[in-house]
């Protein structure tokens, strides 16, 4: 038999999941010799011994890789022969110049949840258990490669016990970096009015007490703070929402077990799947008729109940079921409304005193804060709404190499994205930059994405609209480094990070229907109804919806009243012709001083947002005149829907224009008529289906272009997305849209990104 050496070189999501320790103790079953080490670059092996061996050895880590490992390349060359004496796991190497995906933060696996639960396990209910397949990762990393000391646990000194596990490679905890016991590890205490009150279990035991009397607590995460409280104590839940400032958006749930949730919310396999998976996000799940009083507390315009299971030991130990104890906890992000969650215990202390009545601490750092994600699933397909912990930072592979490049996003659930190679960093969700805060988290992550991903941008990507701060942080970065800056319009992002997504090449032109809230268009107006023919470089507007006032401009979006009373002017339609809904929210002062701008145009910007088009139809039906989050009238329109109801409204086409005032007339006359407000909704959903269907097969007779491409935050909508895909496969079109990313503003900065480069010449093959 030949006797050969190899020399393997794997990237990808290759280190803190267990692949050295896999390749070790393959090794030592085929008896070969070498050794295996983390780089910067990803994990480096060297092997010695019988071809036919070795190239069993090659096929077994391909078929059986760790379970939590994403590999991107592995690549196998011939090495000079030399000879080993066994096999080794070498010490990590670091090349400034090289860079590797880092692993986000995972659940607690099986095995761990199993010994959480051991009296005879000497980690029995210790909240940071952990091991290689799970715990934090990118919450705690402060470098690469992914060794301890390049952790927020660098400061927790290994007992005996633990680093015997940490270095016996036949440990599944070898080189489980957050590795830690009662006797070395990070500890829990319980704190009220600013005086600890218990240490340890007892601190759990006075949490959980503090919960049944219907107490809210700041309770320190995975990667920051959640808001806690029993989720169904209407009391509580009011107390939370006025504390927060959040009146009617819907509050994150979190339940024991499976069992649980289902006596709330139906639950698919696919939604299973997720729920258990280790990236545990926030699931939106259809509610049962007993989680009608749930809904009510928690997700009252909505159908839907976003649940997760405990994804830490904390969590598990926190909800741990008993006689009085509540089933489900609300299990919010730790923060003011539109403020970014807090993540340290000083900083909570300071920010959250007023919104808890006590906080339950430990002494782990965490150096990222990152939110909880969150998903749904259509026609079996999982959407990610909100891409955070669990998810965030793996890469996504771009079909081109690029130049570094940093794209800054946009102004509403805000992401950036840093480009290099063939990899595409997508940031966890930011938030809403709309205050210092937000900006200085959004300014520190991009610092740190810089940091661990070894990436220096070459060139910088931006929003056309010239007011957003991530745009202003752009123009004041480009100007201090002297770098070249892209400024790219939000609907041709929208439609780019979707193709990319789905593997879509530059050069390829789809149909991009962009259905969003609100875009900055290059003629000064407020875009968000666009059909544009788009390809990495350039776009073309073929259609987009008529043009309508928004008077007050974001006084409007907050007050849809104000839009509701701007169709009818706009339609042609006298508003004192009926008791519309809308005349209670509009006084007779506000209703002229709005028919004015209106009319004139004075402060009352132009839009073809059919975000803006969703709030101001349901306003008109009777629905929310004044909102307390974004798209909460268009959420509610979608709620009501009848899904019996087959007939629509109809959208005619002119010059260009999808005409809306048709349809306001239409459904003033059926409002007149009292229809009833759940077929008014049905008929607008299926109108606007029919519309797309109707100006892509316009535009395919013209072109013979045949994919389309689906990206804006009004695809968030189940029932339009559900039926457009429907209805645009059986005319025979490609579809595509996103499921990796948002396809709201969260999954902007990649096209930004990609464009910037298409536009600057900086592609490579």
């Amino acid at each position: 038999m030949s006797i050969v050496n190899k020399r393997f070189h794997i990237t990808g999501i290759v280190q803190g999941v267990g692949f050295r320790p896999t390749v070790f103790n393959l090794a030592r079953r085929f008896q070969l010799t070498g050794w295996v080490l983390n780089n910067a670059q990803g994990v480096e092996i060297e092997m010695h011994g019988e071809e036919e061996t070795v190239q069993a050895f090659i096929h077994d880590l391909r078929q059986n890789p760790p379970p939590l490992a994403v590999i991107d390349s592995f690549t196998v060359e011939d090495a000079p022969c030399q000879v080993h004496t066994g096999f080794q796991i070498r010490h990590s190497e670091d090349d400034p110049s090289d860079f590797l995906p880092v692993s986000p933060d995972l659940a607690i696996c099986p095995d761990c949840r199993r010994e959480l639960f051991d009296p005879s396990d000497r980690r029995y209910r210790y909240p940071f258990i952990n091991c290689t397949n799970c715990g934090p990762r990118f919450s705690i990393v402060t470098g690469i490669p992914y060794d301890r000391p390049n952790t927020s646990m660098a400061g927790f000194a290994l007992c005996p016990d633990c680093a015997q596990e940490y270095q016996d490679p036949a440990n599944r905890r070898f080189h489980a970096q957050p590795i830690a016991c009662p006797v070395c590890g990070p500890q829990v205490w319980y704190e009220e009015g600013g005086k600890k009150l218990a240490e340890h279990e007892a601190a759990l035991q006075a949490a959980r007490k503090a919960l049944v009397k219907g107490k809210i607590l700041a309770v320190k995460g995975l990667g920051g703070f959640h808001l806690v409280c029993d989720a169904l104590n209407p009391q509580t839940v009011e107390n939370l929402r006025l504390r927060k400032r959040r009146s009617g958006k819907p509050l994150a749930l979190m339940a024991f077990d499976l069992e649980t949730i289902k006596e709330y919310a139906i639950v698919s396999p696919e939604e299973e799947k997720l729920l258990t998976s280790p990236m545990a996000p926030v699931v939106l799940l259809e509610t049962l008729a007993a989680g009608k009083k749930l809904l009510r507390l928690v997700a009252p315009d909505q159908n839907r109940l976003g649940f997760m299971l405990p994804y830490t030991p904390l969590h598990l130990l926190l909800l741990e079921p008993a006689e009085g104890f509540p089933k489900v906890l609300v299990m919010t992000s730790g923060n003011l409304s539109e403020e970014p969650i807090a993540y340290s215990n000083a900083e909570a202390k300071r920010r959250l005193s007023t919104l808890a009545d006590g906080f339950l601490l430990h002494d782990r750092p965490i150096h990222t804060r990152i939110d909880d994600s969150v998903v749904s699933v259509i026609a079996g397909i999982t959407h990610i709404q909100r891409r955070a912990r669990g998810y965030a930072p793996l890469p996504l592979q771009i079909p081109t190499s690029a130049v570094p490049t940093l794209a800054c996003g946009t102004e509403l659930k805000n992401t950036f994205c840093l480009v290099r190679d063939r990899y595409a960093f997508v940031s966890h969700h930011i938030g809403d930059l709309e205050n210092q805060e937000t900006l200085s988290a959004f300014e520190d992550a991009i610092r740190h994405y810089e940091n661990i991903f070894r990436i220096k941008p070459e060139i910088l990507a931006a929003d056309i609209h010239p007011d957003y701060l991530a745009s202003r942080y752009a123009h004041r970065r480009a100007s201090e480094q002297n770098l070249p800056l892209v400024e790219v319009q939000h609907h041709h992002a929208h439609i780019i990070s979707c193709m990319a997504e789905n593997g879509l090449k530059p050069q390829d032109t789809v149909i991009g229907l962009a259905f969003d809230g609100t875009g900055y268009g290059t003629d000064g107006a407020i875009w968000g109804g666009e059909l544009l023919l788009s390809n990495w470089e350039s776009f073309e507007r073929v259609y987009h919806l008529e043009y309508i006032p928004l008077p007050g401009g974001d006084a409007a979006v907050r007050k849809p009243a104000r839009i509701a009373l701007s169709l009818l002017l706009n339609a042609g339609i006298d508003p004192d012709s009926f008791p519309f809904p809308f005349h209670q929210a509009l006084d007779p002062d506000e209703r002229s001083a709005v028919a004015n701008q209106v009319r004139t145009g004075f402060n009352s910007p132009k839009t073809s947002s059919l975000g803006r088009l969703f709030d101001g139809v349901a306003a008109l039906i009777g629905l929310h005149q004044q909102i307390s989050y974004e798209a909460q009238n268009a959420i509610a329109l979608e709620t009501i829907a009848d899904p019996e109801e087959q007939s629509c409204y109809d959208f005619p086409i002119e010059d260009g224009q999808i005409l809306v005032s048709p349809v306001i007339r239409a459904i003033v006359e059926d409002i007149k008529q009292n229809v009833t407000p759940a077929v008014l909704s049905a008929r607008f959903h299926n109108g606007l289906t029919a519309c797309a269907v109707k100006v892509c097969e316009t535009v395919r007779s013209q072109t013979s272009l045949r994919e389309v491409v689906l990206s804006g935050g009004v695809w968030q909508n189940k029932t339009l997305i559900r039926q457009t895909i429907t209805a645009l496969s059986a005319s025979g079109f490609e579809v595509f849209w996103p499921h990796k990313l948002p396809t709201n503003d969260g999954g902007v900065s990649l096209g930004q990104a990609l464009v910037a480069l298409a536009v600057s010449g900086n592609l490579k093959d």
